[in-house]
């Protein structure tokens, strides 16, 4: 079928149901909502057989509701309602939720049932649940409701659907998760914060600052303090009592202040309070640790095989966490082991340079945005020099969320390349205003796709993980979620420690290491892309500054990208009828 996608922005949810209904051969444009007259002209142009609208934050119109069939994705069970139905999950500590696909009518998210798909609730971020609950079951919704149309069949109404839990519910104000922190346990503050994370974050003070915080996690330490006292720093994160023990808390946005031209963004706590974060006791965290004891970057041993983590907020690395990554790599590659095994973030394996930051140097006096970029991109670079020299073991990329633009890329300077079926990756760097790139991305995508490379790079759009494996992107992708995937990492990468050929292989990877360095140094590639990079970043166009500043301040979209909305260049000709 012809399927039109109308979404408030091309996100996580909306790249998933795209490259899943691509791959079973349906036909799919999209166009963000800007306008109602813009959707319309795109209903007009496509003449779609139907319309998915996987995230809005509007109604769509009349004028194409009427006349064509539009599927709304709500992330909420059957017969919630409302626009923040998954901040209330959170906040009423639901044991299940779910997504409910219905047909959009004049009552908003109270049309006609097409489908629904619940799943359990885990204590988690509002971004993180998004990413993986919800989206899972949005996909097996969306899927059942295109084949239930495909056949011809009829949703079903509400009023028909027997005993529902779901119910109208009010906007969540900052009112509902505002935290006492007098009163307040560890369970109910983490609720809060998790309630708005992503956005609009959980409004506070911090260091006497009006604030909102986002990125929380639960402490196993406990400080001496009084309720609401910041105690200690890690990582870039602060430690904050609460009344009965403490929560780490990673990220923070000013409230916008009278005569401020732009709004402020969602930084780390180091970069937002410089001088009281540095000023708080450092509380170090051992390496090797136990699962309840919060850092940034982790590492355990099982056997032969060391497994190193690393959960950046959002995947964006900073040019501090790359140094730190870095560090960390280095002593991993020190122990005797056989396999490392780098399994990134829960949400993220990584999204590449830490654009917030960026931006933030803009404006601070004697420092510059492109001064930040420079020593991001080095800092990544080193970060991936110290994996691709990893000669003493084998080392392997195990993606369990999704990868984007340099994150993509750090990946490949492993030796294998293993994702579950869930995973999306963005290989490319266009969209961040013709950005060149970096992370040896030249020596390592010709070594996997030979002359095809210049097909990813050239490509803007989103791959699925099994479309990865068959252009020869990565190496594998299995199970179908994330908990399934690491039981299997762990299993796969044993066998690979244990191997008879072990032996064999490690000689043949650094044979190969050798004859590559003499035939063209790593440095060579490096110097040659950060030429690029430094046009990029200190040239004449303005082209990656735009698009960062537009990125990190959401900017309201102007107009929908051609690369998605391929109904604007179709000829007439082959325009549905």
């Amino acid at each position: 079928m012809r399927i039109l996608f109308l979404t408030h922005s091309f996100n996580s949810l909306t790249q998933r149901l795209f490259v899943e209904l691509r791959a079973r051969g349906h036909e799919v444009s999209v166009e963000l909502d800007i306008a109602d007259s813009v959707s319309e002209e795109a209903v007009a142009l496509y003449r779609p057989d139907l319309i998915v609208a996987p995230f809005l934050k509007r109604a769509v119109p009349a004028s194409i509701w009427e006349r064509h069939v539009c599927l709304i994705v709500h992330p909420g069970i059957v017969g919630d309602r409302g626009p923040a139905a998954l901040d209330w999950a959170i906040l009423n500590r639901e044991p299940e939720w779910g997504v409910t696909v219905l047909q959009a009518n004049a009552e908003m998210d109270a049309g006609d049932i097409w489908a629904s798909a619940e799943f359990p609730m885990r204590a988690a971020k509002k971004s993180s649940l998004y990413r993986n609950e919800v989206t899972g079951a949005a996909l097996s919704a969306v899927l059942e409701a295109v084949d239930r149309f495909a056949r011809g069949d009829k949703p079903t109404p509400l009023a028909d659907m027997g005993e529902v839990k779901g119910r109208l519910r009010p906007p969540c104000r900052q009112e509902d998760r505002r935290i006492d922190w007098a009163l307040d346990d560890t369970a109910s503050v983490l609720a809060k914060m998790h309630s708005g994370d992503g956005f609009p974050g959980a409004l506070d003070n911090l260091f006497g600052t009006p604030c909102y915080l986002y990125d929380a996690h639960a402490a196993s330490e406990t400080l001496p303090g009084q309720p609401g006292e910041v105690v200690a720093r890690r990582d870039g994160a602060v430690l904050r009592r609460t009344r009965d023990g403490a929560v780490w808390i990673g990220h923070a946005r000013r409230v916008q202040e009278e005569g401020d031209i732009d709004k402020p963004l969602k930084l780390p706590i180091e970069t937002c309070f410089p001088a009281q974060w540095a000023a708080l006791p450092d509380l170090p965290v051992a390496f090797e640790r136990a699962d309840d004891e919060w850092g940034e970057i982790r590492y355990r041993e099982s056997g032969k095989v060391g497994y190193l983590s690393f959960d950046f907020y959002n995947g964006a690395m900073s040019t501090g966490q790359c140094e730190r990554l870095r560090d960390a790599v280095k002593t991993a590659k020190a122990r005797p082991t056989r396999v490392l095994v780098l399994l990134g973030g829960e949400d993220f394996f990584s999204n590449g340079i830490h654009l917030n930051c960026i931006e933030a140097a803009a404006h601070r006096p004697e420092e510059s945005a492109a001064d930040e970029s420079w020593r991001n991109i080095n800092a990544m670079d080193d970060l991936a020099l110290e994996i691709l020299t990893a000669t003493n073991q084998l080392t392997i990329a195990a993606l369990r969320g999704n990868a984007g633009a340099g994150g993509a890329f750090l990946a490949l300077a492993a030796d294998v390349v293993w994702a579950h079926e869930g995973v999306l990756l963005n290989p490319h760097y266009k969209n961040m205003g013709n950005l060149y790139g970096s992370e040896y991305w030249t020596y390592l995508l010709p070594k996997r796709m030979g002359t095809h490379a210049r097909e990813v790079m050239t490509n803007r759009l989103p791959v699925s993980a099994p479309e990865a494996v068959r252009i020869g992107l990565i190496d594998a992708a299995f199970c179908p979620d994330a908990a399934a995937f690491l039981d299997e990492v762990q299993a796969r990468a044993a066998a690979l420690a244990s191997a008879p050929d072990y032996t064999d292989r490690l000689a043949a990877k650094r044979a190969q290491r050798q004859r590559d360095e003499a035939q063209k140094p790593l440095q060579a590639y490096r110097d040659e892309e950060l030429a690029r990079m430094r046009r990029n970043f200190y040239g004449f166009d303005p082209s990656y500054h735009v698009a960062r500043y537009h990125f990190v301040h959401k900017m309201p979209h102007a107009w929908t990208p051609r690369h998605l909305a391929i109904h604007r260049d179709l000829p007439a000709a082959s325009r549905g009828s």
